[in-house]
């Protein structure tokens, strides 16, 4: 006896997620820890962070912060601020840099901390994830169409350790390609005075670490003032005066 043979049709998954305008997203909350990216009005939830991660952007904002300060920058480095790259698009880069203020025009708003179409941020730093295919062909897509200036790729990933910086030169409509890889040192196009290595990027310090060294290094030179302040008093110079 002869058995039918029912076709097995495989069933479509369906996106029943809501699609939210950007206005909706800058509002929305719910009750888990989780951060969401806006990607054509639906939500992305983004991974949680691994510890490497996670030290590779403190060490970042920690260099940046530094740099900025010493070149007297009115410009911030900072994380979890959104950048709106089209208008049903929304990403939270891992570190931005940029002015004063349109951080504090961001401030100002109520709703999420976002940088809106006309607030531009100089640099975007996303460090490489679960999904690779976002941070090099998506997210540089959007940067690139929204003019960023500069993107910057951070991959730890094992055999396949680089950092990628992505620019637009002077008279170029398209984003230029340069991949550091360790041994070199990364040079930022914006920043070009910003030079570093990307051995501690991909493997960076902690940043508690680092700070205890600039204290150190501090109280180091505060006691040789005090030593040479102290030998000149003996020789009856007096060192407030020099």
């Amino acid at each position: 006896m002869s058995q039918s043979v029912v076709p097995v049709v495989e069933s479509k998954q369906i996106d029943t997620s809501p699609t939210l305008t950007f206005e909706e997203y800058r509002f929305y909350q719910t009750d888990s820890d989780l951060q969401y990216e806006l990607y054509k009005g639906k939500l992305i939830p983004m991974p949680t962070a691994t510890v490497l991660h996670i030290k590779i952007c403190e060490y970042l904002v920690y260099k940046l912060q530094r740099y900025l300060a010493e070149h007297n920058l009115d410009l911030v480095a900072k994380t979890s601020l959104g950048v709106r790259t089209e208008e049903d698009k929304s990403r939270i880069p891992d570190v931005v840099v940029c002015t004063q203020t349109l951080l504090e025009q961001a401030a100002a708003r109520p709703g999420a901390g976002i940088l809106d179409f006309e607030e531009k941020p100089l640099l975007v730093i996303e460090v490489v994830s679960q999904n690779r295919r976002a941070d090099y062909i998506i997210k540089r897509a959007e940067y690139e169409l929204a003019n960023v200036p500069e993107y910057v790729i951070v991959d730890p990933t094992p055999n396949k350790q680089v950092v990628r910086v992505l620019a637009f030169i002077e008279g170029e409509e398209i984003y230029t390609q340069t991949d550091f890889v360790p041994g070199q040192q990364m040079v930022s196009v914006v920043f070009p005075d910003l030079i570093l290595s990307v051995n501690e990027i991909l493997f960076p310090p902690l940043v508690e670490g680092l700070i205890k060294e600039e204290q150190a290094r501090s109280r180091e030179l505060e006691q040789r003032a005090e030593r040479l302040a102290a030998k000149l008093r003996e020789l009856g110079v007096d060192p407030d005066i020099i």
